[in-house]
């Protein structure tokens, strides 16, 4: 079981990641073109929201389910965890405030700041896995 949700969790990243840059684009396109806050954008930013919870939860039962003897314990039941969760709350500060905000204009620029940020400390955190595990890859599913 470990294993299925170990490589789950590595696959799920790519979804994270693109619907995280995909917010992103058409928050920063929305903010600088001047254009208004759709009903696709609210779905983008919504499923975003949801496969970034989605990929904690899977995180959380691996964190409590790991065996202790991986490659760089500390990165992994300190840094890596600390680092994704902060991703995810960015992610959902920035989903509710865009909700509250009424102007177009500031929905965009809510969603980029804030997704941008989680976008920032997502990298940054596998960026950090391969330097704690020199056998993992940014791009290698494993």
């Amino acid at each position: 079981m470990y294993q299925i949700l170990r490589s789950a969790h590595s696959g799920w990243r790519y979804v994270v990641l693109i619907l995280l840059v995909l917010a992103l684009l058409q928050a920063l396109a929305g903010w600088f073109g001047k254009r208004p806050f759709t009903e696709g954008n609210r779905k983008v930013n919504l499923f975003t929201l949801i496969v970034t919870h989605i990929q904690i939860l899977i995180g959380l039962v691996l964190y409590f389910m790991s065996p202790l003897v991986e490659a760089g314990i500390r990165y992994w039941k300190m840094e890596h965890i600390g680092m994704m969760i902060f991703a995810a709350i960015l992610v959902t500060v920035g989903n509710a405030r865009s909700k509250r905000s009424e102007d177009s204009t500031a929905k965009h620029r809510t969603i980029t700041i804030y997704f941008g940020l989680a976008l920032i400390v997502i990298i940054a955190a596998i960026i950090a896995m391969t330097k704690a595990d020199p056998s993992r890859s940014f791009f290698g599913v494993s």
